[in-house]
């Protein structure tokens, strides 16, 4: 049960306490096929108030992550993560692994309606590929 509740912060960071009256602004959270870097600089941006506070930048960015990236975070060694910089390298690092491969215009020549398929579900998922293309045009 311990090891359920344990973090890879250190104590220190662990035990800080947030600044009073800070509300946890809102966040884009990662996606599976989110750019890291992009969601890094999200980040950064929104608390950029709370730059100087580094167990703060740790604890909410911790937050911002679901899915694979929280699953990665939680298993990561207890008291491995000393500061936000730390925490950032190892995350980029990893998470870029996760990221899915960047499609071209010609990935749409190789979709095929199955056969089980109905047609409105192909049109369906034509246009949820077509909308991941980053530099379509019709």
């Amino acid at each position: 049960m311990d090891q359920a509740n344990s973090t890879p912060f250190t104590t220190e960071i662990e035990q800080a306490v947030p600044p009073k009256r800070f509300s946890t602004p809102s966040f884009r959270h990662l996606k599976g096929d989110s750019n890291p870097k992009s969601h890094l600089k999200h980040f950064k941006s929104v608390m950029i108030l709370y730059k100087v506070d580094n167990a703060l930048m740790c604890k909410v960015f911790t937050m911002t992550l679901g899915g694979v990236a929280q699953d990665w975070f939680r298993t990561l060694p207890f008291g491995s993560i000393s500061n936000f910089k730390k925490l950032a390298y190892v995350f980029t690092k990893e998470c870029t692994t996760y990221r899915t491969i960047k499609k071209n215009p010609y990935y749409l020549y190789n979709l095929h309606k199955k056969s089980d398929e109905s047609l409105r579900d192909y049109i369906k998922r034509f246009k949820a590929e077509k909308a991941n293309i980053v530099g379509y045009n019709d």
